[in-house]
């Protein structure tokens, strides 16, 4: 058996609060920057709105629901081509309130768009949209073999 010497505190590390304070923030920062899509790392401009959508293929159709409270349909673009959709827009609202002889005011402002592939191939020509209550319906029947190209559909 050898000899060795004891060296008592060689395996203690010197505990550095700040440094760990610092790594942490770094991986917060990371989380939240894939958490907001279109984050630059300076203002957080990702905090606009982006709509939720939900989406029904049928046989013949794929029905597609967006929810966009607040607008008006004049204010939204929706383009459909064979295999997606594409909805932009801008948000514009104001809020005031009285009361007690204080007047609170918010704005919100922001643009949006949204691309959501669809799973089959659909008839742009023939795509149907309602807009009603803050919820964008689209109906898109199905077909195959049209070529690529963007039809912008009349809301109104």
């Amino acid at each position: 058996m050898p000899i060795t010497r004891w060296e008592p505190f060689q395996e203690i590390e010197r505990w550095e609060p700040w440094r760990e304070i610092e790594h942490l923030q770094q991986r917060m920062n990371r989380l939240f920057e894939r958490m907001i899509p279109g984050g630059d790392g300076g203002e957080i401009s990702a905090l606009t709105f982006i709509p939720s959508a939900e989406m029904q293929e049928t046989a013949d159709e794929v029905h597609l629901r967006l929810e966009i409270p607040g607008l008006e349909s004049k204010d939204l673009n929706v383009e459909v081509t064979e295999d997606s959709v594409l909805i932009s827009g801008e948000r514009k609202s104001e809020t005031k309130t009285e009361e007690k002889g204080v007047t609170r005011s918010e704005f919100r402002y922001g643009k949006f768009e949204r691309i959501i592939p669809l799973p089959a191939h659909v008839q742009k020509d023939k795509a149907q949209a309602e807009y009603k209550n803050g919820i964008l319906t689209l109906t898109l029947p199905k077909v195959e073999g049209e070529k690529k190209k963007a039809v912008k559909i009349n809301l109104g």
